[in-house]
């Protein structure tokens, strides 16, 4: 294992941080090293050790070879949020909103704090994971960002194939008697968790694309998030850990692995190296940081950061000569991310289209009218062979799958899924047709 931490110096949604502490000083584990401005999170350091560099990008930490258990105590903030604000917490399940801003909406006594525990990306493991060994963390975890918002009532919402988790979670709330919270099982779709999916399915209410989950009077917050809450509140401690899965491509192969209280900049090698290391070091396709559907290319000697939730390593990618067409979802991978597949396979792009729900926002960004609910992608299909397409790639959720494999056949195009590759390296089924029963 490296001895270094790279901390990233922008790791959540807002400003970037700036360092307050300078090359040559020793840190203790937990210590304030980046501060920042308007939006934005504090950064701690996760070992004690010494700075040794100071770039643009990031706080280098070369750790000590023996490292406390104990952690430098955050300040008690005035308010729960004010608390959460001072121990650097962002959404641990996203984009890394920062969750302090989240526990400073009012919700009026009325509305509802939403616990999304759908871990709904294939493979991901480490959510329900906590939720077996930590249910009463999380519970406190709920009670806290209730107290926060000023919510009468509180949600915890899992998939109904995880039936372990709903029955550990149920067991808690029942024995705790807060008849407040209840617990609630959505289909088994992807993307069940995307936060207005969340809203949908627990309130029957869809919101628009350019709605937050406040104006269905909620707030919606992830399980590993609650829990980082109930850490700040409870014992005063900065967000310098993360839960996270590794598997793929490694010699312990098909075998998930969870690890949990990853120090914050752990270099993605060591933790593929503690997986039981590369199948073959000359020999990959990829390495994913995050989930099959919404993560991205990573390299071996990158850092984790306080959103990583997976490490995910494929096979090497097969070869394509026949031209190709992208299809771009908005609950999946980008039309640069379908793209860069596309390159690892040699493939010629001839057309591209977006899918009939999916609604361009700001910054360019795409969200779906109505996650997981598609209405058919005929036309689109259509389009990509009329512009030369002999294949396609998709990063379309389970349900709009579902209506590409009712027409591609029929054409004539072989479809691959942005998550093939990977699902193919775990020996995992392919995402094409919904199962029986499989929506509701």
């Amino acid at each position: 294992m490296s001895k270094f931490i790279h901390l990233l110096l922008k790791q959540n949604i807002g400003a970037k941080n700036t360092p307050v502490v300078k090359v040559g000083d020793e840190v203790k584990r937990g210590q304030l090293v980046a501060d920042y401005e308007g939006l934005g999170a504090f950064l701690h350091s996760s070992v004690d050790g010494k700075v040794t560099e100071i770039t643009e990008d990031e706080i280098v930490i070369e750790a000590n070879d023996v490292q406390s258990e104990e952690f430098v105590k955050i300040e008690k903030g005035a308010t729960i949020a004010e608390t959460v604000k001072n121990a650097g917490i962002v959404g641990l399940g996203g984009a890394g909103f920062p969750t302090y801003v989240k526990l400073g909406t009012d919700l009026g006594g009325t509305g509802y704090v939403l616990c999304n525990a759908a871990e709904c990306e294939p493979i991901l493991s480490h959510n329900m994971d906590q939720l077996l060994f930590e249910p009463e963390k999380l519970l406190r975890g709920m009670k806290l960002c209730m107290e926060a918002c000023n919510a009468a009532h509180g949600v915890f919402a899992l998939k109904e194939i995880h039936e372990k988790e709903i029955l550990a979670m149920q067991k808690v709330v029942e024995a705790d008697g807060d008849k407040r919270i209840t617990v609630k099982a959505m289909p088994d779709l992807y993307p069940m968790g995307e936060e207005r999916a969340v809203v949908r399915e627990c309130l029957g209410i869809v919101l628009e694309t350019d709605k937050l989950p406040a104006a269905a009077n909620a707030v919606v917050i992830n399980s590993e998030t609650m829990c980082a809450v109930a850490d700040a509140v409870d014992e005063l401690k900065p967000l310098i850990e993360k839960d996270l899965t590794v598997a793929g491509y490694l010699n312990t192969a098909t075998q998930i692995e969870v690890f949990k209280d990853v120090p914050i900049g752990t270099k993605v090698g060591d933790l593929i190296e503690r997986a039981g290391g590369l199948f073959k070091y000359d020999e990959y396709g990829e390495i994913i940081m995050g989930g099959p559907f919404t993560g991205k290319s990573t390299k071996i000697d990158a850092p984790i950061v306080k959103t990583t939730g997976g490490i995910l390593v494929t096979k090497p990618y097969p070869k394509e000569t026949r031209k190709m067409g992208i299809l771009v979802c908005a609950c999946g991978g980008n039309e640069d991310r379908l793209r860069e597949i596309a390159g690892y396979m040699g493939a010629e792009i001839v057309g591209v289209q977006k899918c009939k729900q999916a609604i361009e926002g700001k910054g360019g960004v795409l969200k779906c009218e109505n996650p997981g609910h598609c209405p058919g992608q005929a036309e689109k299909m259509l389009n990509l062979k009329k512009a030369g397409a002999e294949t396609v790639i998709i990063s379309n959720c389970t349900d709009c799958t579902n209506t590409v494999m009712g027409v591609a056949p029929k054409m004539k195009i072989p479809v691959y899924h942005q998550t093939d590759n990977i699902l193919e390296t775990m020996h995992i089924e392919k995402i094409r047709f919904l199962k029986d029963g499989q929506k509701k």
